[in-house]
């Protein structure tokens, strides 16, 4: 049987379904920062971009970097601040973070969003159709959820959760992965939503991580 949004709902511990609505606010009233000038934002994206590309798409080398592109503003803004609490681990983002004041953290978040460059369908063809079924209708054995549940029915996210339509098939098989070494770093004395993906990153196969990647790799 497959899971429905409704067992999820109720599979998930409320603590963790407030955290989201704790982080959505926490975002909201962080966004009453300064101003900024165009000139500035522009300069701001550019640096952004050298990295993550102007199209947004992401970067497909030794290290993955992620597709910001149409990616859910307030998922931007929540991630971004978790490198600044240190509840997310990347030594250079820690940096990158810390640079934004709210007001231009938000424009920089619209920015990305408003792009929608096709994906760069970077995961192995031979595993879409093994991904979309996982994507569609989880892994009922392993207790793992319909990835849709959260993410849509075209995985384009929607508030705290991401966009993973897109998203390169490098980044999402070493993202659920490493999830305990990358994420939720903040405990139980500073939880945030990564505890929702936890034991759903745990319950997949490797190859299950690596066909999910594959057909999400493959959406626009």
């Amino acid at each position: 049987m497959a899971i429905t949004p409704r067992h999820l709902r109720l599979a998930l511990p409320a603590a963790v379904v407030a955290i989201v609505f704790a982080t959505a606010g926490r975002a909201a009233d962080a966004d009453k920062g300064a101003a900024f000038s165009q000139q500035q934002l522009q300069a701001k994206i550019q640096y952004c971009s050298s990295c993550h590309q102007p199209s947004g798409q992401g970067y497909l080398g030794a290290t993955p970097i992620p597709r910001l592109a149409g990616q859910q503003p307030q998922y931007i803004k929540n991630q971004l601040h978790a490198f600044i609490d240190r509840r997310r681990v990347n030594f250079y983002m820690f940096k990158v973070a810390h640079s934004l004041n709210p007001a231009m953290l938000t424009a920089i978040a619209d920015h990305f969003h408003a792009l929608n460059p096709p994906p760069l369908g970077s995961g192995p063809p031979n595993l879409v159709g093994a991904g979309k079924k996982i994507f569609e209708h989880g892994v009922p054995d392993a207790k793992v959820p319909p990835c849709s549940t959260c993410h849509g029915s075209e995985a384009k996210g929607k508030g705290p959760f991401p966009r993973l339509a897109g998203q390169l098939y490098p980044y999402i098989v070493k993202t659920l992965t490493n999830w305990d070494k990358e994420r939720g770093q903040g405990g139980t004395a500073n939880p945030d939503t990564s505890a929702i993906m936890k034991p759903i990153a745990h319950g997949l196969t490797e190859s299950q991580i690596k066909a999910v990647a594959a057909y999400l790799s493959t959406l626009g």
